[in-house]
């Protein structure tokens, strides 16, 4: 695949026939073959006390010896070196500085840039920093989106440890970072990049483990008010949970039960209603937030044949402000509109013909979807949906699977993880100038390809700060 397609989608058919998948399920949880042929604990350190400035009292009448003198003074030095402030709770990972930023990534590269850990104090984090959950290193990583955002000459500025496996994240408007592990939900002050605070699930999750079936945290979201967290809690082999947490104490206050892994956690313009897109029940929860009443609804353009094993199942969802309905994309071809008010469904044409994952809207409406990649012969490539509130779209090519992708405040970039929850993944982030769509026609002008920074380790999450 070649350039990006343009194709006008403004009509309402639907490509494609409405199969649901009866394969078996595969090593990563989805079904084999194409949807053509049917088939388809924490541990918290104590915090570093804070060591006292001792003061020598000085003998009266006496004059001290030069050679006193300097023997005080070294050694009142010396126990100042060894002085620091102790965080809320001590980081059980590094604090770390900013390292030379990176030229960006070889294509096809998979090298992984890790920063060097330090202990010394960080400076702070500059505005615009992206944030990824390195689903492979218990980490996240900060960093530098390069020069005007555009990924030129940006690269990792520090890692923290935050807690096994994380997945999703959100960042509020006080800078602290909320982000779901298999352990609980980690708090990150960005700008001191130290995690303060691990809360532990009320949830029964099992053993803490890895992997794209471990149990824990999975989407996540801030109300706009930021007083609350809410988080959807993957029960293996059961339905999950979405957990409430309250901001300010820092505890789960209540509970309601969700359908099957939680992948994403949205919540309505107006606070009002929280919803868990279910990935393995085929379905949407919407969870009051004053009651914590639930209602379900299927979301299901492909039919739920093939149940676990099927790959035409929800994965991630925006809620576009103006009406609050939720946007699902499936397969590059169906993007179902689900009005939460009624549970209907309403299937609008896409183009890009691959199977997809991460969505977000960027400030005027335009929806950006990832795509994964091919899972039958007959599909197209990774890409990145582009797709106008008219319909239009825009499909730019990918090297390689991605996951999830946040977009500039001011609409013009899309920054893409390369983590995938699946196999094939590579560690670092796409930049796609989205101002520039039309040089993207010509790819084979190396200075108009997306470009590819190294960093992180499976990033899965993003968000910027």
């Amino acid at each position: 695949m070649t350039g990006v397609r343009g194709v006008d989608v403004r009509g309402s058919g639907v490509r494609g026939v409405d199969v649901g998948g009866s394969g078996v399920r595969g090593s990563g949880g989805h079904a084999t073959g194409g949807r053509r042929a049917g088939a388809r604990a924490v541990r918290p350190t104590a915090a570093r006390p804070t060591a006292a400035r001792p003061t020598a009292a000085r003998p009266t009448g006496v004059r001290a010896a030069p050679i006193r003198r300097l023997a005080l003074g070294l050694l009142a030095a010396a126990l100042l070196a060894g002085c620091t402030t102790a965080p809320t709770e001590a980081a059980p990972g590094t604090t770390g500085t900013p390292n030379a930023p990176n030229t960006p990534a070889a294509s096809g590269s998979t090298a992984t840039a890790t920063p060097a850990p330090s202990r010394s104090a960080p400076t702070p984090t500059p505005q615009g920093t992206l944030l990824v959950a390195d689903f492979g290193s218990d980490t996240v990583t900060f960093v530098d989106p390069g020069r005007g955002g555009s990924g030129r000459n940006g690269g990792p500025i520090a890692s923290v440890e935050v807690g096994t496996a994380p997945y999703g994240l959100v960042v509020g408007e006080d800078g602290r970072a909320w982000v779901a592990t298999a352990e609980g939900v980690a708090v990150v002050d960005t700008q001191r990049r130290t995690r303060i605070a691990l809360i532990p699930y009320e949830t029964e999750t099992g053993p803490v483990t890895t992997g794209e079936y471990r149990g824990g945290g999975m989407g996540i979201a801030l109300a706009p008010d930021g007083q609350h967290v809410y988080v959807g809690v993957n029960v293996p082999g059961g339905n999950g949970t979405l957990e409430v947490i309250d901001t300010a104490t820092r505890e789960v206050t209540a509970t309601a039960g969700v359908g099957r892994r939680p992948f994403d956690v949205d919540v309505s313009p107006d606070g009002r209603e929280v919803y868990a897109t279910n990935h393995d029940s085929f379905d949407v929860t919407a969870v009051d937030t004053d009651t914590l009443r639930t209602r379900r609804m299927e979301v299901a353009p492909y039919g739920t044949e093939g149940g676990l094993g099927s790959w035409l199942k929800p994965h991630y969802a925006v809620v576009r402000p103006q009406d609050g309905t939720l946007l699902l994309p499936f397969e590059g071809e169906r993007l179902a509109v689900l009005d939460p008010r009624s549970g209907k469904v309403t299937i609008e044409r896409m183009t890009a013909d691959t199977h997809q994952h991460g969505a977000a809207l960027a400030p005027d409406g335009t929806l950006l979807v990832v795509g994964t990649g091919p899972i039958g012969s007959a599909d197209e490539g990774p890409s990145l949906t582009v797709r106008a509130p008219d319909g239009e779209e825009r499909i730019v090519p990918l090297e390689g699977p991605h996951e999830d992708v946040a977009v500039s405040a001011d609409g013009s970039t899309a920054y893409v993880t390369g983590g995938f929850t699946r196999d094939g993944y590579w560690n670092g982030i796409t930049v796609v100038d989205l101002d520039s769509l039309d040089d993207l026609d010509d790819l084979n002008n190396e200075k108009n390809k997306p470009i590819r920074l190294s960093a992180g380790n499976r990033p899965l999450g993003i968000a910027i700060l």
